[in-house]
């Protein structure tokens, strides 16, 4: 019993030193769904002295009015016998207390740190473990005191303020409930009873205890309350004496106290049948067996509740990514291995792993011939274009028999037109590809957590994009350009001669230029059908080829190099300018750290929990 109990002890101080009392989570949190006790009571019902009774010790404040005024989390550590009490308080973690008049103070000074030197109250709670071999295991809450007016110095808020303190811990299922209330009042009144039969009306969780039995009024006795004859509760009540204040004054000690409790019940005739189960150290062995049960029980759930909550925080750290490594060799280390899985992803689209690349196919298959079919060869073969290009080529002689050099300039000033469509699609090309470097950019999952690291390879990637797509651009207007500077010899041949059937080659070598004959140039330019059209040819010609140049000089080129004038500049880097590149966000390194804390904690409560189970 005491393995399983220190256990869950041992978990709620780490959940605790973590701050795992909730989070953004849909899940609930350890802390909550560990049991504990939490002792409600009327101001002045003698919750404190219950609490120094189940500890042995004198250490919590005391005076009028309200003293407890932050929730104080106690946790009782059983040692072997012989071993030195001592106490720790868990904002003081390396500060041992031997002396507990020393913790009562350390109590009302971190009281007043929270809630400064008025009579305010505070949710925040107080976390003190207190180790002796004359306790049992065992996590008590010593909660604010119930009250029904506010008094000097405290807001008309107060009562209300305490009650539903209360309540936010009571309320919770794995809460057992300590309900103190003095028997020299009636119970009907009792503020203990009243909350605790609102939040557990089955008694399936309340322990009733009863104070100040020996200061009834003569002639009045608690026996059939704790016979279970009134006010019954599932558990029979325990009742308790507590110390009178002229013993605290003479400062008789817990383990006195603790023998002239036994002493009455055994020797006071309404209760020496009932000695068996009364007293404080009953109420200690008593809660302590239960809250064994309780664990036991939820031990399943509890198994459950780690099991889920540790694959969520491996889940957000592996969102988070890993920790940045400290020396120059391991940040570079870490930089080439994000920047090689943003590569991966990028070949992935160009590939068809990933959507993306099918665009590049688009403008091959539809942009470019679309923008091909739009050149609007007809301009350059009106006849006014005509007239010049054919005359201006004569110079101050004209030609005798075909003016080639105006057939030539009339054939080059068409397909030059061609380069425009070129030009569109290496545009084209370079577009999709830049774009689709914001798609693995933003799929590559570890450059989220460094924004300086992204940034520089959206950039190094445009800039090699940058130089692939002017190389493409070089390259695919030379091809243009070589269409455009040679025309084949079969091609002249099938130029019209001037004894043409119904020609007359008596005419002036002037009549050789007059609309009859220019028309006759232009039809043939324009076709006499398309697979025989010069423009044509050429433009099939381009179709096929224009792409391949693309391809070889854009495409190829980003999936062989796109990172390596980056990589290249990377190991030139100092130590800062690659710390530079990791400059992590400082609240998700501090969210790393905490979610790895937590994620240790509850991997050893997991082990621990099921070593166990397996031992039942």
């Amino acid at each position: 019993m005491d393995n399983l109990i220190s256990l869950v002890n041992k978990i709620q101080r780490a959940c605790t030193a973590l701050g795992d009392h909730g989070e953004a989570s849909a899940l609930p949190t350890l802390w909550d769904s560990l049991p504990a006790i939490a002792v409600v009571g009327g101001q002045s019902s003698g919750k404190s002295s219950v609490l120094e009774s189940v500890v042995g010790k004198d250490f919590l404040p005391r005076g009028s009015g309200i003293v407890t005024r932050r929730p104080l989390v106690l946790q009782l550590h059983k040692l072997d016998e012989g071993s030195r009490e001592y106490a720790e308080f868990l904002h003081l973690p390396r500060k041992r207390f031997t002396d507990f008049a020393a913790v009562r103070k350390e109590i009302a000074d971190e009281t007043d740190r929270e809630t400064g030197r008025s009579k305010q109250i505070s949710s925040v709670p107080i976390h003190l473990s207190i180790y002796s071999p004359n306790v049992v295991n065992l996590t008590l809450i010593d909660l604010p005191g119930l009250t029904k007016v506010a008094v000097d110095g405290q807001p008309d808020s107060i009562v209300q303020d305490i009650e539903n303190m209360v309540r936010s811990f009571i309320e919770k299922p794995n809460c057992l409930i300590l309900a103190v209330s003095p028997a020299n009042q009636d119970l009907a009144t009792s503020d203990a009873v009243k909350i605790s039969r609102e939040v557990d009306p089955t008694g399936e969780r309340t322990f009733g205890v009863l104070t100040k039995i020996d200061l009834m009024d003569k002639g009045t006795d608690a026996s059939e309350i704790l016979e279970g004859k009134a006010y019954r509760l599932k558990f029979p009540w325990v009742g308790v004496v507590n110390r009178s204040q002229a013993d605290i004054n003479k400062n008789v000690d817990m383990i006195a106290a603790r023998r002239r409790e036994r002493e009455y019940f055994a020797t006071t005739p309404e209760y020496k049948h009932l000695a068996n189960r009364m007293g404080s150290e009953h109420l200690a062995k008593m809660l302590s067996k239960h809250l064994e049960v309780v664990i036991k029980s939820r031990i399943p759930g509890l198994q459950s509740l780690i099991n889920k909550t540790i694959a969520e925080l491996e889940a957000e750290l592996s969102r988070l990514g890993k920790p940045i490594a400290t020396d120059a060799g391991g940040k570079l280390y870490s930089i080439m291995e994000i920047c090689r899985l943003f590569d991966q992803i990028y070949k992935e689209h160009l590939d068809g792993v990933r959507p993306g690349g099918e665009k590049v196919y688009n403008v091959f298959d539809n942009q470019l011939p679309a923008a091909l079919k739009r050149l609007q060869f007809d301009k350059q073969l009106a006849m006014e274009n005509i007239r010049k290009l054919i005359t201006e080529a004569d110079g101050y002689q004209p030609h005798l028999i075909a003016p080639e050099q105006g057939y030539r300039r009339l054939i080059e000033s068409s397909l030059v037109t061609i380069r425009g469509p070129a030009e569109a699609a290496v545009e084209a090309v370079h577009s999709i590809l830049k774009e689709l470097v914001q798609k693995a950019i933003l799929e590559t999952l570890e450059l989220r957590q460094y924004p300086g690291l992204r940034v520089e390879l959206t950039n190094a990637a445009a800039e090699s994009l940058g130089r692939m797509k002017e190389e493409s651009k070089k390259a695919t207007l030379k091809l243009v350009d070589m269409e455009c500077s040679y025309l084949t010899v079969d091609f002249f041949r099938k130029l019209p001669q001037d004894i043409d059937k119904g020609g007359n080659p008596t005419h002036s070598i002037f009549d050789r230029y007059n609309d009859s004959y220019l028309r006759r140039i232009g039809r043939f330019r324009r076709l006499h059908t398309p697979k025989t059209c010069l423009s044509n040819m050429v433009c099939a010609t381009l179709r096929n080829s224009i792409p391949k140049s693309i391809v070889y000089c854009q495409v190829r080129e980003a999936k062989r190099s796109l990172l390596d004038h980056f990589f290249a500049e990377l190991g030139k880097m100092e130590q800062k300018q690659l710390s530079q590149l990791l400059n992590e966000d400082p609240a998700v390194m501090q969210r790393r750290s905490d979610l790895a804390k937590r994620l240790e904690l509850y991997r050893s409560a997991q082990a621990e929990i099921d070593a166990v189970a397996w031992a039942k």
